[in-house]
C-alpha cells in the first residue's frame, strides 16, 4: 500500500488503519525510524521497561535464591 501522508507543524504524521494493521500496530505501539537511501523506513519495533535494581533489590533477589536453595536441598535430601 502507498499512499501520501502530511506531517504536522509539530513533525508527526498519522499512518493510516490499514498501514497500522499490516504490520500488527496497536495504538500506543513502538516503531523504528531509519533514514536509508532516498526516504525513511518505519518499522515495527519493541520496546522493554528497564528496572535499574537498588542495592537493596538485589540483597532481596539473593535471599530469595538462598531460600530457593534450602529449599531443593531439603527437598533432595528426601
Amino acid at each position: 500500500m502507498t499512499t501520501t501522508i502530511q506531517i504536522n507543524t509539530r513533525g508527526g504524521m498519522t499512518l493510516l488503519k490499514e498501514m497500522r494493521r499490516a504490520p500488527g500496530l496497536e495504538n500506543g505501539g513502538v516503531i523504528m525510524a531509519q533514514t536509508v537511501d532516498g526516504g525513511i523506513l518505519l518499522r515495527p519495533a519493541v520496546a522493554y521497561p528497564i528496572e535499574i535494581y537498588t542495592d537493596e533489590r538485589v540483597a532481596g533477589f539473593n535471599r530469595a535464591e538462598e531460600k530457593l536453595r534450602e529449599h531443593l536441598r531439603r527437598k533432595a535430601r528426601g
